[in-house]
C-alpha cells in the first residue's frame, strides 16, 4: 500500500456530502460571484482570527501583491523577503516595482532575526514575514525591530492557517496578513483562493479598492486596481472546511509528536526548531538530513511518498540569482535547501501509519 504525502479525497471524506450540496446551492441560484457565503465566509475567518477585517481574494499571490500595493511606500523602497520561501513572496515585491533583499533564515526555517537586523537600512520599508510550514516567526523580536525602524509587516501565512504565538493567531500581529486556500493548504478549497486580513480599516477600504478594479461599487474608478476576487463556490466550501480546521490542526500536531517521539534518538536527523509559547499549524512536516537524497529515494522503493520544500533557496534560481546569490552565498537557507526533506502528514493518515513510516526511517539509519 502506498503512504501518499497527500490526499485530498480522504481529507474531505466526511464533509463531502455538505460540499457537494453547498456548491449544487450556489449553482442552483445562480450564485458565483458575490454571494452569501462570500461574506459569510470572511465575517466567519475573521472571527476566527479574532482581527476586524477580511477580504477574499483569487488566490494568495494577489493577496501579497495587493498588500505591498496598498501600504503606498516611496519609490526605491526596499522590502526585505526570507530566503527560503515560495517565490510569491519576492515576486509580490518585484511585481511591485521596489527593491527586494533577501534575509537568511534560522534553525525555525522563517526569518533570522541576526540576520534582519544587518539587513535592515534607511530604505527599508517593509518586512514580510513568512511562517513557513506553519510554524510561527519570532513576532517578539520582529515587532522590536519594527518599532526601532518603522518599517511596515506583512505576515506571509500562506503555510500557517490557524498557528498562535503566544496564544493569538498568526496574521494578527502586522499591519496585513495574507492567505492561500490553495487546495494543498490546512484550510485549502477547490481551486485557487486568498485573501487578507487587517486591523486597519483605511488599509481594507484601500485593499478592496484595488481587488475590483479601483471603487467599491460598479463602474466608479477611483484609483488604479485590478480584478481579484474569491468567487462564492470557493467560499461556500471554505466555510464547511473553517468549521474543520481546528480538529485538523490537532491532529497534526499529534502526528508531529509521533515523529518526534520516534525519530529524536537519530543523530543525523534534525527538526525544524520551534520558538516557544507558539503552535504549528504543521502545514508540513519537514526534517534535515545530509542523507536526504538517499532517504528519499529509500522511502519511494518503500511506498512513502514525500516532497522537498524547496529544491532550491530563491536566491539559487534563475530569476535571482544573478542579482542576490552572491550576498547570500553563505546562507544557512542554501546549505539547509540540499538536507530538507518533508514527511507525509495530514488527516489522510492514521497515527499508526505514522509510527511505520517511522519504522522505516529508522530502519534507513540502522538505528
Amino acid at each position: 500500500m502506498k503512504l501518499r504525502f497527500l490526499d485530498l479525497r480522504k481529507q474531505n471524506l466526511n464533509i463531502e456530502n455538505k460540499i457537494i450540496n453547498s456548491i449544487k446551492k450556489n449553482i442552483s441560484s445562480s450564485s458565483f460571484i458575490g454571494g452569501s457565503d462570500l461574506i459569510n465566509f470572511e465575517k466567519e475567518f475573521k472571527n476566527y482570527l479574532n482581527i476586524k477585517y477580511c477580504l477574499g481574494l483569487a488566490n494568495g499571490t494577489d493577496a501579497l501583491e495587493i498588500a505591498i500595493k496598498t501600504l503606498n511606500l516611496k519609490k526605491n523602497s526596499e522590502v526585505l523577503v526570507p530566503a527560503n520561501t515560495w517565490i510569491s513572496t519576492a515576486e509580490a515585491v518585484l511585481n511591485n516595482n521596489f527593491k527586494l533583499k533577501f534575509v537568511d533564515v534560522d534553525e525555525t526555517h522563517n526569518i533570522c532575526i541576526k540576520d534582519l537586523k544587518n539587513k535592515i537600512s534607511k530604505n527599508t520599508r517593509a518586512v514580510i514575514v513568512v511562517h513557513l510550514y506553519g510554524n510561527p516567526a519570532n513576532l517578539k523580536k520582529i515587532l522590536a525591530l519594527k518599532r526601532k525602524h518603522k518599517f511596515k509587516i506583512i505576515e506571509d501565512c500562506a503555510q500557517s492557517h490557524g498557528a498562535e504565538y503566544n496564544g493569538k493567531k498568526i496574521s494578527t500581529f502586522g499591519d496585513i496578513g495574507t492567505f492561500s486556500f490553495f487546495p494543498s493548504k490546512n484550510l485549502g478549497c477547490y481551486g485557487d483562493g486568498g485573501c487578507v486580513v487587517t486591523k486597519n480599516k483605511k488599509l481594507y477600504v484601500n485593499m478592496k479598492k484595488i481587488a475590483n478594479h479601483g471603487g467599491l461599487k460598479k463602474n466608479s474608478h477611483q484609483i488604479l486596481g485590478r480584478n481579484s476576487r474569491l468567487d462564492n463556490i470557493q467560499a461556500g466550501i471554505l466555510r464547511i472546511k473553517l468549521k474543520e480546521l481546528d480538529k485538523w490542526i490537532n491532529y497534526r500536531n499529534r502526528q508531529a509528536k509521533v515523529y518526534y517521539e520516534n525519530l529524536s534518538k537519530i543523530k543525523s536527523i534534525k527538526f525544524v526548531k520551534r520558538i516557544k509559547n507558539s503552535k504549528s499549524s504543521f502545514h508540513l512536516m519537514v526534517i534535515k538530513t545530509k542523507y536526504r537524497n538517499e532517504l528519499k529515494k529509500y522511502l519511494h522503493k518503500k511506498n512513502i511518498e514525500t516532497a522537498i520544500h524547496y529544491p532550491k533557496s530563491l536566491p539559487e534560481t534563475d530569476l535571482f540569482k544573478k542579482n542576490h546569490l552572491n550576498y547570500c552565498k553563505k546562507m544557512f537557507s542554501l546549505k539547509y535547501s540540499k538536507e530538507i526533506i518533508s514527511l507525509p502528514i495530514g488527516e489522510h493518515l492514521t497515527l499508526r501509519q505514522i509510527k511505520y513510516i517511522c519504522k522505516i526511517i529508522i530502519k534507513f539509519f540502522d538505528v
